[in-house]
This record gives structure tokens, C-alpha cells and sequence, in this order.
């Protein structure tokens, strides 16, 4: 059984720590979920359903002598902290030995920790979440079945089921994250060139299952596919999916009056006004166009994914989707099938084995439409 230290036990954290325990002793998983908030720990710990294989550790991450303590013995430490501490935690990762995942869109930050991983005797694989994440291993996916590329276009959004304020929007996941994707800049292909664009801009619509929504550029949705693609494709380019009118109200708050600058002022208003739902929808679209067997073709790859019970409780669809993807990672690493030391894309990571996984399989329900 292998020892996991999950640091941050929020929204996601703590459903990646209550998956990991629901599986059996027998290729299972031990558990600690550290956060700085004693509260928030006591919460996980007073859970009737807690498995003996969760415990809890308040743990400051500023602190490295604490910090370093806490991932001693550990088999991987997953990061579910806000993005501007992922790269301490990976630095300590690298000191101790340990193996090191995370769910950061920070491009940034990925960037630090590619370089960190460099030479290390363990495996630094960032981003295993939703998007970036699971959205890329799609896309390479379908890229691979063409001969050349032409265009690879991805779309994602967690979206509210029943949307009902002006911003079309409640509170699914860090609302720190979400900040941060709608200021910093946007990595994309055009005309074959990487070029950095700017988030908010570049608005769409379209309609899938005859609703209609907007898509607009977001920073680090693509990880590190830029790079992996360049020289490849004439387009690339990710855009997070919202309904219609929600781009036009962030850009007047972070543009028009300023908040980009004050970013936890923007924090604290949208946590105090959007009320958190668990009934939401995680929308993957992905469409790939180039050239096979002569021919210019285009494959597409579509599925919402609602929220419903995992492991014996109500989760949100972002829950589900994002824990469930750094829970394969994990697996994957594991068992053997991925690269255990340095840098690891998540475009190596074969769909099929993902989808096959115990967790990953959360990704095959509610199938709209895959192109074969």
C-alpha cells in the first residue's frame, strides 16, 4: 500500500483523498490530507464514512521544516493547493525523493517545475486535472490519427445546470484559479506560429444539444501541447466554455474597474455573491481537422459529464472530473505505466489506458459523441 500526502483539502483535495481510500487494500492507497485550516480538517475527520486510511495533518507549506516533515516516507505528494504554492511544494518533492503531481493551470508555474524536474530520480507530472489535463490527452489522442494537421481546438467548461445571476456562473472550483486563467496571458498556435493572446478575448458561440454558449480564450487550459505540437499544426488553441454574457461582465470587472490589479477584492466579491452549486455540468469538446488517407477530415470528441454519487457521495461534475483525473495519474504512476522520474506530459498518456482506469472511466458516461 503506498503513502499519498494530498495538500489541500478543498472542493477537490478532499474528494481526491476520499476516492484514492475507496479503493481496495490490495493496490490501495494510505492518505494524508494536509491544509493550513484546522477547520477545514476537523470537517474531513468528523465524517462518519471516513475510511482509516484518511487522516489528517494541518500543515503550513510556507514552512519547509514542516513541510519537509510531512513528506518523509511518502510515495507521491499531489499538490490541490492555490497555483502560487505549487512550486515550493515541488521543490520539497524534489528534496525528499517523492513523486509530485498537481492540478495547476499556471503556465508559469508548470514551467518552474518542468526545469525543476530536470535530472530528478522521481516523476514531476503537473497538471493532471480537468484542463489543463484531461482535455490535452483528448487532443493528442485525435491528432495521432492523421497523417498532417491542419487545426486542434479545444473547449471546456464547468458550467452551473441551472444558471441563475447575471454572470451565468456559480462557484465550482478555486475561485483563486479562475481568477488567474481570465489575466494571464493565453499560449496558442496561429498561422503556425506559438503567439501568447489575451485571455477574455476571441470570443465565440456555439450550440451543442441545442444550447447555446460562448467560448473565449483562457490561460494554461493547453499545458504543454503548444510545445509538444509546434511545427505541426497551423491552429491550436483552448477556450473556456461559459453561457452567453459572461465574458462581457468579467472584462468590465477586471478591465473596466481595475480588479485584475486587486485580485483577492475580485476573490472576496465573488465568493461572497455566487453562491457554490453541486449541480453543474463539465462540458469536453474537442474537434481535430488535417489531412488522412488524402483527404482534409475533421474527428470531434464531446461529452458532459453531470455530477451524480462517487464513492458513496454527492459530488459535483467539476469534483469528479478533476479529482478523477489526478487519481489515474496517480494509478498510472503506480502501477509502473507511466515515466517515474522526470518531466512528464500529460500527451504521453495514452485515452484509451485513461479511460480504462478505475478512476478515469468517470469519462466515459454521458458520451454525446466520439468520433472512432
Amino acid at each position: 500500500m503506498k503513502n499519498i500526502l494530498v495538500i489541500g483539502g478543498g472542493k477537490i483535495g478532499s474528494v481526491v483523498a476520499e476516492l484514492l481510500v475507496d479503493t481496495p487494500e490490495s493496490g490501495g492507497y494510505r492518505v494524508t490530507v494536509a491544509d493550513r485550516s484546522a477547520a477545514l480538517l476537523a470537517q474531513i475527520a468528523a465524517d462518519p464514512q471516513r475510511s482509516p486510511r484518511l487522516s489528517t495533518l494541518v500543515l503550513d507549506v510556507n514552512d519547509p521544516a514542516q513541510l519537509a516533515a510531512a513528506l518523509a516516507g511518502r510515495f507521491a505528494v499531489l499538490s490541490a493547493a492555490p497555483y502560487h504554492l505549487t512550486l515550493q511544494v515541488a521543490r520539497a518533492a524534489r528534496d525528499a525523493g517523492v513523486h509530485y503531481l498537481d492540478l495547476t493551470e499556471d503556465v508559469a508555474s508548470t514551467r518552474a517545475i518542468r526545469a525543476l524536474a530536470a535530472g530528478a530520480q522521481t516523476a514531476f507530472i503537473p497538471q493532471c486535472g480537468l484542463a489543463p489535463g484531461f482535455i490535452a490527452i483528448v487532443a493528442a489522442d485525435l491528432a495521432r490519427r492523421f497523417d498532417t494537421l491542419d487545426s486542434v481546438r479545444m473547449r471546456v467548461g464547468a458550467l452551473p445546470a441551472y444558471p441563475s445571476n447575471a454572470l451565468n456562473y456559480n462557484l465550482t472550483w478555486s475561485t483563486e484559479g479562475v481568477i488567474n486563467e481570465y489575466c494571464e496571458p493565453c499560449e496558442a498556435i496561429v498561422d503556425g506560429q506559438p503567439r501568447e493572446v489575451p485571455a477574455l478575448e476571441e470570443r465565440e458561440e456555439f450550440s451543442l444539444d441545442g444550447v447555446l454558449y460562448e467560448a473565449f480564450n483562457t490561460s494554461g487550459g493547453l499545458g504543454t501541447l503548444c510545445e509538444t505540437l509546434a511545427g505541426k499544426v497551423r491552429t491550436l488553441n483552448y477556450r473556456t466554455i461559459r453561457y452567453p454574457g459572461h465574458a462581457a461582465i468579467m472584462k468590465a470587472l477586471l478591465h473596466d474597474l481595475r480588479l485584475k490589479d486587486r485580485r483577492d477584492v475580485l476573490k472576496d466579491i465573488l465568493e461572497q455573491a455566487l453562491p457554490a452549486t453541486m449541480q453543474d455540468v463539465v462540458i469536453v469538446f474537442v474537434t481535430v481537422t488535417g489531412q488522412r488517407d488524402g483527404q482534409l477530415q475533421q474527428d470531434t470528441y464531446a461529452r458532459k459529464i453531470y455530477s451524480h454519487v462517487l464513492a458513496g457521495k454527492m459530488r459535483s461534475a467539476i469534483q469528479i472530473t478533476t479529482a478523477s483525473s489526478l487519481c489515474t495519474m496517480l494509478d498510472m504512476l503506480a502501477a509502473g505505466d507511466l515515466p517515474q522520474t522526470g518531466f512528464v506530459r500529460q500527451e504521453e498518456v495514452p485515452l484509451a489506458a485513461f479511460l480504462a482506469n478505475r478512476f478515469g472511466r468517470v469519462y466515459a458516461m454521458d458520451e454525446l459523441a466520439h468520433a472512432a
